[in-house]
């Protein structure tokens, strides 16, 4: 069954009939929702065999390739009693070993967990601990530093190590010996009874057996969440929410074009560029399933490389149908702040074609100096980890203004809920003063559960007009073309006698100022407020030592209405982020000394 048979979204709605919908890109999302994981990645093999799927340290795998190696870690997986709705986490950099794990999982009905490579201990076990996963595949000097730490509090059936270079062939034995001994490529001996190398692993002889998996029931991947508002949760993700997900963007960045081009269309032999983390939501969905949904390649690294030395590889490898980069802001604002003299060694014009910057809102100083001096076409998205995560994403060639949103994705719905009872129904009106509400979301890519959680699961997701909506938490209001604009999360609303302030939007008036690189704000406690609002300001570098906090705090006074502006700020080298380019409010917030007075240390 086609998806839009069975979840319809009317024609009527306003993101449909006005004037903002891209050109080119479907309303409904024209696929069978029987489709699982394994069978997306085995319709892949089966077009694009001979192409080629990855690229990571010089060394390129082609879809073939790549099954035998998926086919052959499935069937160990299976031959060590790995059964379908078992945990599976995978503790990794982005590198071959992750792609073929992922894909082995999910074939066998197995659910993975992606591991980020940066938690520490504890971290680490809490994550083992809510999912339950007693299989680990892990990196070799992730298991030593972090791993084998709590040995005493969990144990593994099995632990499957790898080094990162074990599968890149396309480097020297000689490049690899001097890597490893310098530590730039890092490797530590793994000692456990029940461990094994993943080189000997693929040596299985693949002979997967078949596994029944419904789609729209079977999870596919548990994702953590909520780890900047509270202890971390798992969205559960069924193979419907994360196939749906990938096929949408490609009906977001494949069929949208410049008017009058006569290039191919992007999808098939296009690279996607895969500096984030595939084990978060965002690469995920948007560099390994959509590369694979159209028959593209993944340019992975461990992490984000030096912006010349990523700017250096897109330009030396081949361009076979052109790149597409999604990532957070602060990856695009660093080749924006370049000199053109430094991108035109690497010429990007004319290969790098469309970018998607997610995590947060897309400012105009950085995409027009972004695009003037890359020639490619820059946009914003918006999503969560509980919706695959990619809820919407504005045009590339069409009309669009900053601080919308843009229209949701294919067969996505959203509209404005009253902020403090769902059951009231959507508001109807449109605009600020009357129409802010909570923004919610019903689609194919909404998440079925948090996992083992039904409490936050029966608060998160709720059932109106007989579809299941997700309560994003995101507060907002939408305008009679169905565009959304953010005004900030309902739990970092910070009401100030009375008022209530947007951090959001008190950031974004703040980075408007000349010497502003970036800021951040929250609420602190007061005790004439209630809370008050503080800024934590990271300068410009050719402004560092030029200006001062109350200097900012005076500007504030003239150009924004008294109780938006901050009582306290402070200025600091750098602002705290995830390690995909979301700005840690929380841990800023926590380390504050009056936030400290009342609520006490912050909790590991």
């Amino acid at each position: 069954m086609k998806y839009y048979e069975k979840f319809p979204v009317s024609e009527d709605r306003p993101f449909y009939t006005g004037k903002f919908w891209p050109k080119g890109v479907p309303h409904k999302l024209d696929y069978d929702i029987s489709t699982t994981v394994a069978k997306m990645f085995n319709d892949a093999v089966d077009k694009y065999g001979d192409d080629p799927a990855i690229w990571f340290l010089e060394t390129w795998v082609t879809y073939k390739e790549l099954k035998v190696m998926v086919d052959s870690l499935a069937t160990y997986l299976q031959s060590i009693g790995v059964k379908k709705g078992d945990v599976v986490a995978v503790h990794l950099a982005n590198c071959i070993q992750y792609v073929v794990s992922y894909y082995a999982i999910t074939s066998i009905g197995a659910v993975v967990t992606g591991i980020n490579p940066t938690y520490k201990p504890l971290e680490v076990l809490h994550q083992c601990k809510l999912t339950g996963a007693k299989i680990i595949i892990v990196l070799d000097a992730l298991y030593f530093h972090y791993v084998a730490k709590f040995r005493d509090k969990w144990d593994f059936d099995k632990i499957i190590y790898t080094n990162l270079v074990d599968l890149a062939s396309g480097m020297s034995p000689v490049i690899k010996f001097i890597g490893k001994l310098i530590k730039k490529i890092p490797k530590a001996k793994v000692e456990h009874p029940n461990a094994i190398s993943l080189k000997e692993v693929l040596k299985t002889k693949p002979n997967v057996q078949p596994v029944t998996i419904d789609a729209e029931e079977d999870a596919a991947t548990l994702i953590m969440t909520g780890g900047t508002t509270g202890v971390p949760k798992a969205a559960e993700l069924t193979h419907m929410n994360v196939v749906s997900n990938a096929y949408m963007c490609a009906d977001i960045l494949l069929n949208q074009k410049e008017e009058g081009s006569t290039e191919p269309p992007l999808g098939h032999r296009t690279g996607m560029v895969g500096c984030l983390p595939l084990y978060h939501s965002f690469a995920m969905t948007t560099v390994l399933n959509t590369a694979v949904a159209v028959g593209g390649w993944q340019m992975l690294f461990p992490k984000p490389p030096p912006t010349e030395e990523l700017l250096e590889e897109i330009h030396k490898l081949p361009d076979y149908n052109g790149y597409i980069y999604c990532a957070a802001e602060i990856l695009f604002q660093r080749i924006s702040e370049l000199d053109q003299a430094i991108i035109d060694k690497f010429p990007l014009k004319g290969h790098l074609k469309l970018c998607i910057s997610g995590a947060g809102p897309l400012h105009e100083y950085v995409r027009i100096p972004y695009e003037e001096k890359t020639g490619a076409k820059i946009t914003e998205g918006y999503g969560l980890s509980e919706s695959s995560p990619v809820v919407c994403c504005n045009n590339f060639y069409g009309l669009r203004e900053p601080g919308w949103l843009g229209v949701p994705a294919p067969s996505t719905d959203w509209m404005i809920f009253d902020t403090e009872d769902f059951s009231k129904g959507p508001i109807t009106a449109y605009g600020e003063e009357n129409g802010t509400g909570e923004i919610c979301v019903a689609g194919p890519q909404v998440m079925k559960s948090y996992w083992q959680n039904p409490e936050r699961t029966a608060a998160t997701i709720k059932e109106w007009d007989g579809r299941k909506w997700l309560l994003t938490g995101d507060i907002g209001f939408m305008d009679e073309n169905g565009r959304i604009a953010i005004r900030d999360r309902k739990k970092q609303l910070i009401k100030m006698a009375g008022h209530s302030v947007f951090p959001k939007e008190v950031e974004s008036l703040l980075g408007s100022h000349e010497k502003v690189l970036e800021a951040a704000v929250a609420g602190i406690p007061d005790e004439k407020t209630g809370e008050a609002v503080k800024a934590w300001v990271a300068l410009k570098p050719d402004a560092i030592g030029t200006i001062t906090a109350d200097e900012i705090k005076a500007w504030a006074l003239e150009n924004m209405t008294r109780w938006k502006c901050p009582k306290y700020l402070d200025i600091i080298d750098e602002l705290p982020k995830t390690n995909v380019g979301k700005v840690m409010r929380r841990t800023l917030q926590e380390a504050d000394p009056m936030f400290i007075k009342v609520h006490g240390e912050p909790k590991d």
